[in-house]
């Protein structure tokens, strides 16, 4: 995969969401030449239906780049676009969709995939979530030479960051999205110099990393206060964590673990005060500190006391 480190390269870039357009946007800054873009179809959003861009496809109109939106890359159209373009290489960045082998072949140095975990940890659609959801202290990114797996490729580069106690997906998504533009930069000069070395993936340290489900993001009160806490985080900002209070749907934004021991059934609602609503857990105390209502703002404590205090009454039990 070694190339002229005088070359510049045509690139076709594929992604959707905002951390691939950050890593576009990057790219447009190097010398190199995005001759095209993939990217997932428009979508309806909201209430009103409006169909709306991705900020990769939003993006690539305002630079005038070639963009190309085929629900699935296996036919002959998708594989004659990307052919046209004489791309020497294509960069995958969150896009979604599975490039198949014939298309892995076609840039005459093949496919590189940036991926929001240190592989062979979480290969799979919700790294980020699935990290810290396991409590994970160390995160980061790979960027591999695809091949016909799903995230299987060797590792042509890693960067590495802490995750702390206190980072929620959006969060964590944006310091990988800083240290994954700079990791594509970095890629790319050590393909054009030679000098860099192909990692395999150990699959016996594999795991995988599912898609979310909104199901998810319903709190089990039954789960340990850490459990939870951990899963507001990765579930923030979607599907966000969330329980009922007579039928309603309250969000959870913001919430602290407090290790203590009590002979509550787990959900059951142990104190009020200002600074947050202390629910017991199948393993310790949960301080929930900023909610939301269905259809209304997030809320501190005090806000949502003020807003619908007999919901939060101690002794009762949360669904």
């Amino acid at each position: 995969m070694e190339i002229n480190k005088q070359t510049l390269l045509k690139i076709i870039f594929a992604g959707t969401p905002n951390f691939a357009a950050i890593c576009l946007k990057a790219l447009l800054k190097t010398k190199h030449q995005i001759v095209g873009v993939l990217t997932c179809s428009d979508k309806p959003k909201g209430r009103g239906n409006k169909i709306t861009y991705s900020p990769v496809k939003i993006l690539a109109e305002n630079h005038k780049i070639p963009i190309f939106q085929p629900i699935s890359l296996k036919d002959i159209e998708s594989q004659k676009w990307i052919k046209e373009k004489s791309a020497d290489l294509i960069i995958v960045v969150a896009y979604r969709l599975i490039l198949p082998k014939s298309i892995l072949n076609i840039p005459r140095l093949g496919c590189i995939n940036l991926h929001c975990s240190l592989l062979p940890r979480w290969r799979g659609a919700a790294p980020i979530q699935r990290s810290i959801c396991a409590g994970d202290n160390k995160g980061g990114i790979s960027i591999i030479q695809m091949d016909d797996g799903v995230d299987t490729g060797d590792i042509i580069y890693k960067s590495i960051i802490n995750i702390n106690t206190n980072d929620t997906t959006e969060t964590l998504n944006n310091k990988l999205s800083i240290i994954g533009s700079e990791g594509l930069i970095n890629t790319i000069n050590l393909l054009l110099i030679g000098k860099y070395t192909l990692e395999k993936q150990d699959d016996a340290f594999a795991c995988y990393a599912k898609k979310l489900s909104k199901k998810e993001a319903y709190i089990n009160w039954k789960q340990s206060a850490i459990q939870i806490e951990r899963q507001i985080r990765a579930f923030n900002p979607w599907p966000l964590s969330h329980f009922l209070i007579q039928k309603k749907i309250i969000k959870v934004w913001k919430a602290e673990v407090i290790i203590k021991i009590h002979n509550k059934l787990p959900g059951t609602i142990i104190s009020v005060n200002k600074n947050g609503i202390n629910i017991a857990t199948g393993d310790g105390v949960l301080n929930i500190i900023q909610l939301q209502p269905s259809g209304k703002k997030i809320m501190t404590v005090r806000d949502i006391l003020n807003y619908r205090y007999q919901w939060f009454i101690p002794e009762n039990i949360l669904e």
